[in-house]
């Protein structure tokens, strides 16, 4: 199981700054740079939990609320929402810090489920709690 913080999103797994080369024609960031982001923290928080390899298998839901902009101090929350034999459901926000760390903008959210993988690459059952 993860951390839970005070706020309910679990621990923060991710800590980034965009940078220039991530930014669109509208001045925000790239929808797809966010999406690898949450990818990521929700891996290394399954893999945890899988006690070892873990694959992406769906996105179940994805809110975009607010854009990210450049100079942004984005944090990504993921914490385990939901378990089955072989996957895990991991619940992830994104959170930025704007302003000089003044503000806090709710940014994006999302569950993503990972299946266990053997050293074949098939599903594997996850560990007992």
């Amino acid at each position: 199981m993860t951390t839970e913080t005070k706020n309910g999103r679990g621990e923060v797994v991710l800590r980034l700054v965009p940078h220039l080369t991530d930014i669109n024609a509208n001045g925000h960031i790239f929808g797809g740079w966010v999406l690898s982001q949450m990818d990521i923290a929700g891996g290394i928080v399954a893999s945890r939990i899988a006690q070892g390899a873990v694959a992406t298998v769906a996105i179940e839901s994805m809110t975009f609320i607010a854009p990210i902009l450049l100079g942004d101090v984005v944090s990504v929350y993921a914490r385990e929402e939901r378990r089955g034999r072989t996957s895990v459901a991991i619940r992830i926000d994104v959170v930025a810090t704007r302003g000089l760390g003044l503000k806090e903008v709710v940014l994006t959210s999302g569950v993503y489920t990972f299946v266990a993988l053997d050293n074949q690459h098939r599903p594997r059952p996850l560990p007992v709690l």
